[in-house]
């Protein structure tokens, strides 16, 4: 299987589109291109229970975070603040850079 084309990276401030988790902002903490998910802090949390071990005796059950499409979260500008569709530009030097359809700022770094 081929990894896809991700707009958001590791890092970026993300809105969730749809979803339980619909109009929560989080930022991406990991992304996976070979499965189209990413993993946003705070966002899509599940249960996860865990046996007593030695190095933890108490066990328990924890919340953590899940991968969620990527389909379902949308880049929130740093400039203007609000979600946008990424668009490519070709800055002068040579790389190409993801910019905000709405204000036209470049979203990486």
């Amino acid at each position: 299987m081929r990894a896809l084309k991700l707009n958001v990276r590791t890092g970026d401030t993300v809105i969730v589109i749809s979803g339980k988790d619909e109009g929560k902002r989080g930022k991406i903490l990991k992304a996976f291109p070979a499965e189209g998910k990413v993993l946003v802090e705070g966002i899509n949390l599940v249960t996860k229970h865990s046996r007593p071990t030695r190095k933890v005796p108490q066990g328990g059950i924890n919340k953590q975070e899940a991968p969620l499409p990527a389909c379902k979260v949308m880049l929130i500008c740093p400039r203007c603040h609000r979600p946008t569709r990424v668009g490519y530009a070709i800055l002068e030097g040579g790389p190409k850079a993801r910019v905000c359809k709405h204000c036209g700022e470049t979203a990486d770094k």
